[in-house]
Parts: structure tokens; sequence; C-alpha cells
């Protein structure tokens, strides 16, 4: 049986940020779309907010269950995986996983009646999406399109769904945050799966990073990193005071450095944690300085 301390690592809480950044970025777009913080409702925030935990902790328990159960982490190098290292029965983590969308489709229903039924069927599919990712008889991710699973439900549909669920309404502001925001937290599973190119060539999940090869999945990485600097300046147009987020550069450097020079296994480990951090900074950057303006 699982200690407490297993379960947790097999939640993987280096990818919070992937959860806690959309959020943050969303509130500051609709911070600035309403033009003060009376305009926000903060309460529908902070569900927002248990949506996005709750998904993230979801599909990574989903996940476990599904690779573990298929072989593919027999020999996977990263983070503990509860099934596949034998610590957890697989039912035991595909109840944890359901367990949290239970959790997040619970908030996510409150949002819904207390602002737009539509985002009922919203939810379902982002529910869907956690657990088709790895799970069932032909799991989208095995097939190279997990980056744009992530893009879309991380980046579109959270930043945005945030910023309308809080304020009411969504801008070209917004868009600009959930492309930057989007972008980034790809760029955490594209350095994942650069790391596991090997173990996922071996156990057949043809990921993205397989299809590309390592070069290519490595230029796409710098690239997507690239995107909250070019963000920054895009959103200097409805304030200046949105160049601060610029100062994320140093640690975009840190997080691209490993791959940059042409790190591999455990060594691009850093840039994952590097990723999310970066991540998490440029949201909260980027959303003081939409507050602010």
């Amino acid at each position: 049986m699982a200690t407490a301390t297993q379960w947790i690592a097999g939640a993987r809480p280096r990818t919070l940020p992937n959860a806690i950044a959309p959020v943050v970025a969303g509130v500051g777009a609709a911070l600035f779309a309403g033009g003060n913080s009376s305009d926000v409702v903060w309460w529908k925030a902070a569900l927002a907010l248990v949506v996005a935990i709750a998904l993230i902790i979801g599909v990574n328990f989903a996940n476990d269950y599904s690779d573990g159960i298929r072989g593919t982490d027999d020999e996977r190098v990263g983070p503990m995986r509860l099934v596949g290292s034998g610590a957890a029965q697989p039912s035991a983590v595909k109840a944890a996983a359901f367990l949290c969308f239970g959790i997040g489709a619970i908030a996510g229903l409150v949002l819904a009646v207390t602002t737009a039924w539509w985002l009922v069927v919203l939810g379902a599919i982002c529910i869907a999406g956690a657990w088709f990712y790895t799970g069932g008889s032909k799991p989208y991710g095995y097939y190279g399109l997990g980056e744009i699973a992530v893009f879309t439900f991380f980046g579109l549909v959270a930043v945005l769904g945030t910023q309308y669920v809080t304020s009411g309404r969504v801008d070209w502001v917004g868009l600009v945050c959930a492309i930057a925001v989007g972008s980034i937290s790809t760029a955490v599973l594209v350095v994942n799966n650069l790391r596991d190119i090997p173990s996922d060539t071996e156990s057949g999940k043809i990921t993205l990073a397989v299809r590309l090869g390592d070069r290519r999945t490595r230029g796409l990485y710098v690239g997507l990193l690239a995107v909250p600097l070019i963000a920054s300046c895009v959103l200097a147009v409805a304030t200046p005071w949105s160049l601060i987020g610029l100062a994320v550069a140093p640690l975009i450097w840190l997080a691209a450095r490993p791959v940059l020079g042409k790190a591999v296994g455990p060594g691009l480990i850093a840039s994952l944690g590097a990723t999310g951090i970066a991540m998490l900074v440029w949201s909260i950057l980027a959303a003081i300085a939409l507050a602010v303006g």
C-alpha cells in the first residue's frame, strides 16, 4: 500500500503551476477588462482554481493508471509512478483520478449554474480530454496530440474561462495571455516527452517528440518558451506595464539551458521544474501589470 508521501509524489506537484498560472493570468485579464477589482467575482476565481487543480491532479493520476497498466512506465525516468512502481493498486489510482475529476466537476457545475449553462458542456469535454489522453482503447496522447490538448485546455480554455466567469467577458488581452500560458504549459509536456523519447519509442507510445525526433523537439521547446516574451511585448499595446513580463527571461534561460546543452534523461528533469516556475512567474507579472494598467 502506497504511503502518503508516495501518493503526493504520484500527484506530481511540480505540475501545479500548469493549473495555477492560467487562473492567475485569467484574473489579470479580467481585472484589465473590468477596470477595477470590484468588477471581478473573486469567489468564482477561487472555484476556477479548484477546477484547474483538481483536473491537473486527476489527469496525473489517470496517466499513472493508464500508462501503468499498459507497461509504458516500466522503464520510465522521472517522478514517482504509483502503478508502474507497484506502490499502489491500479484500481486505487483510478479511483483517485475520478475523485479529482468529481471535485472539479462539482466546482465547475457551481460556476456553470451561476454563470452560463453551456459551461457544463465545456467542463465535460475537459474531463473527457483528461481521461482519454492516455485512457481508453485509443488514447490520443499516444498519437502525438497531447501538446494540442495541453495548449487548448490549460491555455485557451483555462485562461479565457477564468476571465469569463470572473468578469463576464473575454477580449484580445485574455487571448494573448491564453496563448502565452498555453505555449509555456505545452513546453512542460514537450520537455517531458523529450526526456522519454527512448522509453516511449520502445513501448509504442508515439508522442509528438517521438515523431519529431530529438533535434526538432528541442527546437519546438525553445520556440514555445519564447512566446511569453513576445506576448509581453504585444500586451504593452494595452499597458506599458506588461513589459515587466520580460523579467522572466532569466528563468526561461535557466529552463532552456539543459535542452540547448543536449542534456538527456535525468538531465532534463531540471528543465521541467524550471519551465513550470517560469510559467507561474510570468503569469503573476502579467496579472500585476494588467491590474495596474
